[in-house]
């Protein structure tokens, strides 16, 4: 790096500072929590100063909003975006992503289930995000639930999706693998809400 591309006290500037501080808000959210990572730290870790971080976000609030819309905006499209997969093998994938997602030793749990207990006003726009990605995401399942003949499928959706948010949990509680089990459950769920006839 040339000294023109460094900024003040050598920080590195230019277009490529949104995506490093998004990143580093990726990492530190993810290993230590929203409330434990401060913006000193998270400027230091996206080699960045304070002023720039702020030219591109006008607080950490705006900050988790954009890290949380970044994270999944098409809402799980690896699994339900998929076409060859049956509806049914699409709603079962569900519960292999979580693991398959995972780049480190960290048992995953769904950055919106953190982002909701870090922050306890249901009124703040993180918990409107939350709110709006796990209506979406029980929304995709019921779609998938409706194209595989489900009897019920918004009930089916609703039953998938809070199978997945406790799988996710319980996964960090006990840091062990829970979706296996999430999986067996779901394929019951799955089984009782379709007719035989109908199961595709």
């Amino acid at each position: 790096m040339t000294e023109v591309e460094k900024g003040p006290q050598g920080l590195r500037r230019g277009r490529g500072a949104r995506e490093r501080i998004l990143s580093a808000s990726q990492q530190l959210f993810r290993e230590q929590g929203i409330n434990q990572t401060g913006m000193d730290q998270l400027c230091a870790v996206a080699q960045v100063s304070k002023r720039t971080a702020y030219q591109h976000f006008a607080g950490k609030d705006e900050l988790v909003a954009e890290y949380l819309r970044r994270f999944d905006p098409g809402v799980m499209p690896e699994v339900f975006d998929r076409t060859d997969l049956t509806p049914r093998e699409r709603l079962l994938a569900v519960f292999e992503l979580p693991m398959t997602a995972a780049q480190d030793d960290i048992t995953p749990l769904c950055p919106f289930i953190a982002a909701s207990v870090e922050i306890p006003d249901p009124a703040h726009p993180v918990r409107q995000s939350a709110h709006d990605y796990k209506k979406a995401v029980a929304a995709r399942l019921a779609e998938a639930a409706r194209e595989a003949g489900a009897t019920d499928p918004e009930q089916l959706g609703e039953q998938l999706a809070l199978l997945l948010d406790g799988a996710s949990a319980r996964n960090r509680a006990l840091n062990t693998e829970t979706f296996p089990t999430a999986a067996a459950i779901a394929a019951v769920l799955i089984d009782n809400a379709i007719p035989a006839p109908g199961r595709r």
